[in-house]
């Protein structure tokens, strides 16, 4: 399969691929570079105070993002943003990681710590204007993403190299304590972020392969594709059919070897994405 260049802007730590329906545009963050881009044809971007690390949609014009220190709601139109909730915020040594919202309109956010300290981050669950943490001692959340019809979430914590799943009852709440779901340890791959398209495969970023593998809905692998760069961060589908696989990556600690390193990709797989799911504040 062959890959294409969406943006050649070099994030240092690209993350939060979302395609929005309304818009028709894809938006993804820099973390580190405290940036959020979109892009319909023409790139665009928005600069922020603290880092800035995933979103889900509201609007047309505003998103829910998440940040080192609260959920927000971010107007395109005004550059605006209105806080929803504090996330953290008496904690300077963490950030917001990796984020998506759920079939029932909640938007579930990890954080961690800024030099990936052992058990400092936690995931949590915001929900018509509550915000609930989940669980904590976790170390660096990636992988959130749900089935296709709200039965269960994924979620990985990336240094343990698992995936986990747990139930989610009618509102989307966890039901029940995770387990394994996925294992990749002795392979030894990291999972980053991921995606589960229409028929319930699991589509992962894996932190260091420079590759998208595809899991069937048992965890068994089904196919991997590679990309230009080692740090690939997390996929996302879009475009007019949802048939489009965009792929966000990382330049941080790369050398000028990895001349694609923090760019964004673009794969046409075959497979065909869910929409994303607008969140309810």
């Amino acid at each position: 399969m062959t890959w294409s260049i969406l943006s050649d802007t070099k994030c240092t730590l690209g993350e939060g691929p979302l395609w929005h329906p309304e818009r028709g545009s894809l938006f993804w963050f820099d973390i580190l570079g405290q940036r959020l881009y979109e892009y319909d044809g023409v790139e665009r971007h928005w600069s922020f105070d603290r880092p800035v690390s995933a979103a889900g949609w509201v609007s047309r014009d505003r998103l829910l993002v998440a940040s080192s220190t609260d959920l927000s709601l971010f107007d395109l139109s005004t550059g605006a943003a209105e806080r929803l909730v504090a996330l953290e915020a008496d904690q300077p040594e963490t950030r917001s990681n990796d984020g998506r919202a759920d079939p029932m309109g909640g938007f579930w956010i990890g954080t961690m710590g800024f030099g990936c300290e052992d058990g400092l981050g936690a995931i949590y669950r915001y929900y018509k204007g509550e915000l609930r943490r989940l669980w904590d001692k976790v170390t660096v959340p990636n992988a959130t993403c749900f089935a296709p019809d709200g039965s269960f979430a994924l979620f990985a914590d990336t240094p343990r190299g698992q995936v986990f799943r747990v139930a989610l009852d009618k509102d989307g709440w966890p039901e029940g304590t995770p387990s394994v779901w996925l294992d990749l340890r002795e392979e030894g791959l990291n999972p980053d972020g991921a995606v589960i398209d229409a028929e319930g495969h699991f589509w992962n970023a894996q932190w260091g392969a420079g590759r998208v593998a595809r899991y069937d809905a048992d965890g068994r692998l089904v196919e991997t594709h590679d990309l230009p760069t080692g740090q690939t961060t997390c996929p996302a589908f879009g475009g007019p059919n949802l048939s489009v696989l965009y792929v966000t990556s990382a330049a941080e600690n790369t050398d000028a070897a990895d001349r694609h390193a923090g760019m964004t990709f673009a794969l046409e797989t075959g497979a065909k994405g869910q929409p994303e799911p607008r969140v309810v504040l």
